[in-house]
C-alpha cells in the first residue's frame, strides 16, 4: 500500500547516565617554555606534530593554577536540569534551522553546538552571558553547575557502552602571543577536557593543523571546517567534534534489502535502498504520529524514527521536549512488526549558525558589543561553523559532527507495518534520560 505524504527524518543521539565519574585531569609536562598569557596551563591530550614535524606550542603556568588555589576541581555531578535544558535547546535550534532548510535535508548534533556554547560561556559576563545562558536554557543555573553537569555527561557518553564507540571532544585554539585568562582555560579544561593549543596563525598550515584535528576526532568524516588563510583578526577557536558508531543490537539482512519508492518532500516519487526486518520492535502511534525504537549495542542508545501523520514541517515546529517525553514514554514491544526504513547517508553543512543563534536570543555575542572579557578584552564569536554526517545501513550507523566558534578581535489489529517511505523525523537516543546529540530530516530519496 503506498503511504501519501510528507515523510522526515529526525536524529537525535540521546544517550543515559548511570553513573557519576570524574574528568580526568591532564598531565603537565612542563616542556614548552612559551606563554600565552599569566598563568596559562598547558593544553590537554597527546601532541599533535604540525606539517613539519614540531609541535605546537602549549600554555605553561609558574603560577598555581585555580583548582591549586580550592577553586575548581574536575569532579563531575549529574545534573538533571542541564540534561534537560539540552534536551530543550536541541528541538528549539532544530526548529529553527527546519525554517531556514524547510525543503533540505536536515541533520545536526545539538550536542556539538552547546558544548561549544558552553565553552564560551566560561569566558562571557554581562548581557553577552545572559544572552548564551537563556539560548541554552540555564539562565539561573550556577556556572560551576552547568561545568559539572557537562564534566560528569562527558565522561558519562564517551564510556556509554562497550558495543559502540563515541567519542566527545573539545579543543582551544589559540593565536600565538594572544593573552588568554587562566581561569577561562582552567575550566574549560578541567571541566569540558579541553585540549589547549598555541597556534601561529599567520603560517600557510595553520589551518590545516586545525582541520587535522577535526578530521581525527571525527574518524576523517568531517575535513576542511576552516579555510585558510585564516584571517588577522581571528584570535581563537573553540572546537567540539562528536563521533559515533554504533551496531544496531539486531541487524537487518542485506539480502532483504531491494529498490522500493519514496515519496519525497516536494511531491516527487525517488527511488531508495529499503531495508527490511520482521520482529519484536519498541513502537508508539499516536494521532499525530508512529514511531519505533531501534537500539544499538547493549540498548543504551537508540535510533527513534519518526513518521509524522501531517505535513513534516508543520510536525517539527510543534515538537518540543515535552512531547519527546511523551514519545518515549508512550514506546512499548510489538511483536512481528513489520519494519522498512531506508538506507541512506546524507550530509549537511558547512552550516554557518549565526542568523540561528541571532533568533535564540544570541545576537550580542555575535556582535562587537560582546562582553566575553572573562577570556580578554575586546572579543566577540565572528562565526558559529556546524556540520554532521552520518551513514545508515544494515550493520548500524556511524555519524559525526563539528562545530567550530570563530572568535575575532573587536579593534563565533492488522499486522502493524512501519515503512519509511515518505519524509520522516529519524533519533537516536538513549531511552533512559534522552539527551539529544543529533537531529535531522529525510525529506528525499536517492537523486
Amino acid at each position: 500500500m503506498k503511504i501519501k505524504g510528507l515523510f522526515a527524518l529526525v536524529l537525535i543521539l540521546s544517550l543515559a547516565f548511570a553513573s557519576c565519574a570524574d574528568i580526568p585531569g591532564s598531565n603537565t609536562t612542563g616542556e614548552s617554555p612559551d606563554i600565552t598569557g599569566p598563568g596559562i596551563i598547558e593544553q590537554n591530550g597527546n601532541d599533535m606534530e604540525n606539517e613539519d614535524g614540531e609541535d605546537e606550542k602549549k600554555p605553561v603556568d609558574d603560577q598555581k593554577t585555580p583548582d591549586e588555589a580550592g577553586e575548581i576541581t574536575s569532579g563531575g555531578e549529574k545534573n538533571t536540569e542541564l540534561i534537560l535544558a539540552n534536551r530543550k535547546f536541541s528541538w528549539e535550534i532544530f526548529k529553527k534551522i527546519n525554517e531556514e532548510d524547510s525543503k533540505k535535508d536536515i541533520f545536526i548534533s545539538p550536542l556539538s553546538i552547546s558544548t561549544m556554547l558552553t565553552m564560551a560561556l566560561n569566558g562571557a559576563k554581562g548581557t553577552t552571558k545572559e544572552a548564551i545562558e537563556n539560548a541554552l536554557f540555564v539562565h539561573g543555573m550556577d556556572i560551576d553547575k552547568i561545568n559539572r553537569g557537562y564534566a560528569w555527561l562527558i565522561d558519562r557518553l564517551n564510556g556509554i557502552d562497550e558495543k559502540i564507540k563515541l567519542d566527545i571532544a573539545n579543543s582551544i585554539w589559540i593565536r600565538d602571543g594572544f593573552d588568554v585568562k587562566p581561569d577561562f582555560i582552567e575550566r574549560n579544561r578541567r571541566y569540558l577536557n579541553s585540549e589547549v593549543r598555541v597556534l601561529d596563525f599567520s603560517k600557510a598550515d595553520a589551518a590545516g593543523t586545525i582541520n587535522n584535528w577535526i578530521s581525527q576526532k571525527t574518524n576523517n568524516l568531517i575535513t576542511g571546517m576552516i579555510d585558510p588563510p585564516i584571517p588577522d583578526d581571528v584570535m581563537m577557536y573553540l572546537i567540539n567534534a562528536i563521533y559515533f558508531k554504533g551496531e544496531w543490537a539486531e541487524q537487518f539482512n542485506e539480502e532483504n534489502t531491494s529498490k522500493q519508492d519514496f515519496h519525497a518532500i516536494d511531491g516527487k516519487t525517488d527511488k531508495v535502498l529499503m531495508m527490511r526486518r520482521t520482529g519484536r520492535v519498541d513502537y508508539v502511534s499516536t494521532d499525530d504520529y508512529r514511531a519505533v525504537s531501534l537500539p544499538y549495542g547493549n540498548k543504551k542508545t537508540s535510533m527513534i524514527i519518526i513518521l509524522p501523520d501531517m505535513d513534516i514541517n508543520e510536525f517539527i515546529s510543534g515538537m518540543d521536549n515535552e512531547k519527546f517525553g511523551e514519545l518515549l514514554d508512550g514506546l512499548r514491544p510489538v511483536s512481528d512488526l513489520n519494519l522498512q526504513i531506508p538506507k541512506f547517508k546524507m550530509e549537511y553543512g558547512i552550516k554557518e549558525l549565526n542568523d540561528t543563534l541571532e533568533a535564540m536570543g544570541m545576537g550580542v555575542a555575535l556582535s562587537h558589543d560582546a562582553d566575553f572579557t572573562g577570556i580578554t578584552d575586546e572579543l566577540f564569536i565572528s562565526r558559529v561553523l556546524h556540520k554532521a554526517v552520518i551513514d545508515v545501513n544494515e550493520e548500524g550507523t556511524e555519524a559525526a559532527a563539528a562545530t567550530v566558534g570563530e572568535m575575532k578581535t573587536t579593534a563565533v489489529v492488522e499486522p502493524v507495518s512501519f515503512i519509511a517511505d515518505r519524509p520522516f523525523l529519524f533519533v537516536i537516543a538513549d531511552i533512559e534520560e534522552g539527551n539529544i546529540l543529533f537531529i535531522g530530516k529525510k525529506a528525499y530519496g536517492d537523486r
